[in-house]
C-alpha cells in the first residue's frame, strides 16, 4: 500500500511539473527578452536619459534620436508583428481546420514579395513613394486569386488551403527566377524577404497598432462562427451557420492582418504557424483562449528573436533579417515541447471536400498507360530534341552520340526523382490525412539542404562526392530527429508534421541568412534549392534509377496499412494493425524516397505536393491507385521541366524544380477553378 501510494504521489508530481513546463519556459523567454532589451538599450544610451529619450528627445543628442526614432519603434514593431501573425495564424488554422495553415497559406507573403520584385526591376521609382502599398496590393491580389479558385467549391477548407499553397508556389517560383537572373539588382529583396524590423519612425507602429486593435475586436465578434468551424460542415449548417459567407469574412480578416505585417516589414515566417501551436501546448484549448494566448506567444517569440539578433550580430544587426532568424529560437522550443507530449491525436477529417464521381478501373488503367507513354515520349524528346546554333532541331545520329552523354544522365535522374517525390507525397498525404503535407514538410529534404549549406559555408567549392555525402548525412540526421521527437506520441500524424515543420523552419532560417549575404554563394544555393540537375553524373543517374525502382516496389506492400490507418486507432487495432509500427515503417519509406530525390533535384521541387492532387483530380481514390497514377505524373513533370529549363532560354538555364512549379501550378489552378 505504501509503495502504491508513493507511486501515485510521484506520478501526480510529475504531471504537475509537466503542466508547469510551458509556463516556466514562457517566463524564462520573457526574462531573456527583457534582459537583452535592457542590455541593448544600455549600450546606446545611459539609463538616466531613457525617460527623456522616450518622451522628449534632445535633438542635439544623436543617441536620444536613435533610441526614440529607431530602437523603440523596432521594439514595438516586434511586439505588434508577432501578435498580428499569431492572431492571423490562429484564425487560419481554425477556419481551414488544418494545423499547417498559417499567414503564408493564402499566398499573402509570396504575392507581396513578387509585387516588390517586379517593381524593383521595372518601376523602381514607385518603391520610394508607394512601397508599402505595392506590397499590400500584391498580397491582397494573391488572396483574391485564391478565393476565386475556391469559390465554386464553396470555399471548402481543403480547396482553399490547396489553392493558397499553389498560388504561393507559383508566385514564389517567379520570384526565385527573377532573383536567379537579376541577383545583383535584387540584393535588397533577399534581406526584405527575410523580414527586417529596422525602423526610422513611428508610422508603421501606429498603422500596425490600429490593425491589431481592430483585428482583435473583429475576431471576437466572429468568435461563435469560428468556433463552429471546428465541426464538420454538415453539423455547422445544422446550427444555422452560413458557411461561405462566414468563412470568407474570417479568411479576409486574417489576410488583411497578414498583409499589414508584410507591407510594413516584409516576410516573417514560422511565427504564424508556431504561435497557435505553442498556445495549444501551453494549455489553451478553447478558441477564445487561443485568440488571446497565441498573439502573446507570437509577440514574445519575435521580441526575443529580434533582441538576440541585435545582440549577436553587433554592428551588422541591420543586415540580418530577424524574420528569418525567428525559427532559430522558436523551432527548438517547439521541438522541446513536442518531445514531452505523449498524447496521440488524429488530424480532423474534412467532410466538405468535393468529390468527383468514382472512376472505373478500366478508365484508370487507360489513364495510367496514357501518362506512362507520354512520359516515355517526353524522355525521348529530351534526349533528341534541343536548341542549338541552328535553332530547334532533332539531333542527327552523329550529333546524338555526342550530346546524349550529357542529356541522358539528367533526363534519367529527373525521371527517377519525379517518380520518387510523387510517391513520397502521396504516402505523406495518406498517412497524415492532410492535403498540405508533402516531402518538403516532413523535414528530411530540409536536413539534406542543411548538410549541403554547411559544406558550402565551411569549405566553399567542395567536390561532387562531398556534396552528396553532406546531403545524405543531413537527411539522415533530420530523419532521426523527427523520429525521436515523435516517438512519444506513437508517431501521431500531427506531431510528425509539426516536428518536420520545426526542422524545416530551421533550414529556412539558415538559408535566408546565407542568401542575405548575396554574392556567388547565394546564387549557387538558390539554383540548387530550386531543383537543379546541373551536376548529375552517369553514376548519380544510375543510382537514382535503382533507388527509385527498389523503393517504389516496396510501396504496394504498404497498401493495407494505408487503407486501415485513416480509420483511427481503435479500428486499426481491432483489425490487427499496430499503428505505431505501421506509421514508423511508412515514415521511413517516405524519408528514404525524399532523401534520394533531394540529392538529385534539391529540396524545393514541390512535385510531391502537386502530383497526388493531380492523381486525385484524375479519379484515383484508393491509395494504390493514387500512387500508381501520381508516379508517372511526377516523372513526366520533372523530365519536361528539366528539358525546358535546359533548352528554352539557352545559353541560360533554369532549375528543373523551378520550371516544374511554373508548369504545374497554373494547370492545377485551372483544375481547382473548375472543381465544384
Amino acid at each position: 500500500m505504501n509503495l502504491a501510494r508513493l507511486a501515485t504521489q510521484l506520478l501526480t508530481r510529475h504531471a504537475a511539473l509537466r503542466a508547469w513546463l510551458p509556463a516556466a519556459l514562457g517566463l524564462l523567454a520573457l526574462a531573456g527578452a527583457v534582459a537583452l532589451s535592457v542590455q541593448s538599450l544600455s549600450t546606446i544610451l545611459p539609463p538616466p536619459l531613457w525617460w527623456r529619450a522616450l518622451w522628449s528627445p534632445d535633438t542635439h543628442d544623436i543617441r536620444q534620436i536613435i533610441v526614440h526614432d529607431s530602437w523603440l519603434p523596432r521594439l514595438a514593431i516586434s511586439w505588434l508583428c508577432g501578435a498580428l501573425l499569431g492572431l492571423a495564424g490562429t484564425i487560419f488554422q481554425q477556419v481551414l481546420r488544418n494545423p499547417l495553415a498559417e499567414p503564408m497559406t493564402l499566398g499573402v507573403s509570396a504575392g507581396a514579395q513578387l509585387a516588390l520584385s517586379v517593381a524593383t526591376m521595372w518601376a523602381p521609382a514607385l518603391l520610394g513613394v508607394a512601397g508599402q502599398w505595392l506590397a499590400l496590393g500584391g498580397a491582397l491580389l494573391a488572396a483574391l486569386i485564391v478565393f476565386g479558385l475556391a469559390w465554386r467549391g464553396g470555399l471548402a477548407p481543403v480547396t482553399v488551403a490547396v489553392a493558397g499553397l499553389v498560388v504561393t508556389l507559383y508566385c514564389g517560383s517567379i520570384g526565385v527566377a527573377l532573383q536567379l537572373f537579376y541577383a545583383p539588382y535584387l540584393r535588397g529583396m533577399f534581406i526584405w524577404g527575410g523580414g527586417s524590423l529596422v525602423q526610422q519612425d513611428w508610422s508603421n507602429v501606429m498603422m500596425l497598432a490600429s490593425r491589431l486593435i481592430a483585428g482583435g475586436l473583429c475576431a471576437f465578434v466572429l468568435l461563435r462562427p469560428m468556433t463552429l468551424f471546428g465541426l464538420d460542415d454538415v453539423n455547422a449548417r445544422g446550427l444555422g451557420l452560413s458557411l461561405r459567407r462566414m468563412r470568407l469574412a474570417a479568411l479576409a480578416l486574417a489576410v488583411v492582418l497578414s498583409a499589414a505585417v508584410v507591407s510594413a516589414v516584409g516576410v516573417i515566417g514560422f511565427v504564424g504557424l508556431a504561435a497557435p501551436a505553442l498556445a495549444q501546448m501551453a494549455g489553451a484549448r478553447r478558441l477564445s483562449q487561443r485568440l488571446v494566448i497565441a498573439p502573446l506567444c507570437g509577440a514574445l517569440t519575435l521580441w526575443l528573436t529580434d533582441q538576440a539578433v541585435q545582440r549577436l550580430s553587433g554592428a551588422m544587426g541591420d543586415l540580418i533579417p530577424t524574420g528569418a532568424a525567428t525559427a532559430l529560437f522558436g523551432a527548438p522550443l517547439m521541438l522541446m515541447l513536442l518531445a514531452r507530449m505523449h498524447r496521440a491525436s488524429r488530424l480532423p477529417a474534412d467532410h466538405n471536400d468535393a468529390r468527383h464521381q468514382p472512376v472505373g478501373v478500366a478508365a484508370l488503367r487507360g489513364r495510367f498507360i496514357g501518362i506512362a507513354l507520354l512520359t516515355l515520349a517526353a524522355f525521348a524528346l529530351a534526349l533528341d530534341f534541343g536548341h542549338g546554333p541552328q535553332g530547334w532541331h532533332f539531333s542527327s545520329l552523329d550529333e546524338f552520340s555526342r550530346v546524349a552523354i550529357w542529356r541522358a544522365p539528367r533526363a534519367l535522374a529527373a525521371l527517377a526523382a519525379g517518380a520518387m517525390l510523387a510517391v513520397a507525397g502521396t504516402l505523406m498525404q495518406r498517412v497524415t490525412g492532410n492535403p498540405l503535407a508533402s516531402p518538403e514538410v516532413l523535414g528530411v529534404s530540409a536536413g539534406a539542404a542543411l548538410g549541403l549549406i554547411a559544406l558550402v559555408i565551411g569549405r566553399g567549392d567542395a567536390g561532387h562526392v562531398a556534396r552528396i555525402a553532406a546531403s545524405a548525412a543531413g537527411a539522415l540526421a533530420a530523419l532521426l530527429a523527427i523520429l525521436w521527437f515523435s516517438q512519444r506520441s506513437r508517431f501521431a500524424p500531427d506531431r510528425v508534421l509539426l516536428a518536420g515543420i520545426a526542422i524545416g523552419a530551421l533550414f529556412q532560417a539558415v538559408v535566408a541568412v546565407a542568401i542575405a549575404s548575396g554574392g556567388e554563394r547565394a546564387a549557387t544555393l538558390l539554383q540548387w534549392l530550386a531543383g537543379s540537375t546541373y551536376t548529375i553524373t552517369p553514376t548519380d543517374a544510375v543510382l537514382a534509377l535503382v533507388l527509385c525502382i527498389v523503393l517504389c516496389a516496396l510501396t504496394p506492400l504498404c497498401n493495407r496499412w494505408l487503407q486501415i490507418l485513416p480509420l483511427g486507432e481503435a479500428s486499426a487495432r481491432a483489425l490487427g494493425v499496430s499503428t505505431r509500427g505501421a506509421r514508423l515503417a511508412l515514415l521511413l519509406l517516405i524519408a528514404l524516397l525524399t532523401a534520394a530525390a533531394t540529392l538529385v533535384v534539391g529540396p524545393l521541387s514541390f512535385v510531391g505536393l502537386t502530383a497526388p492532387h493531380f492523381a486525385r483530380l484524375l479519379g484515383a481514390r484508393r491509395p494504390l491507385q493514387q500512387v500508381l497514377l501520381a508516379a508517372p505524373i511526377g516523372a513526366l513533370t520533372i523530365v519536361v521541366a528539366d528539358w525546358l529549363g535546359r533548352a528554352l532560354l539557352m545559353p541560360r538555364e533554369l532549375p528543373a524544380g523551378l520550371v516544374a512549379t511554373l508548369i504545374g501550378a497554373p494547370y492545377l489552378m485551372w483544375l481547382l477553378g473548375r472543381r465544384r
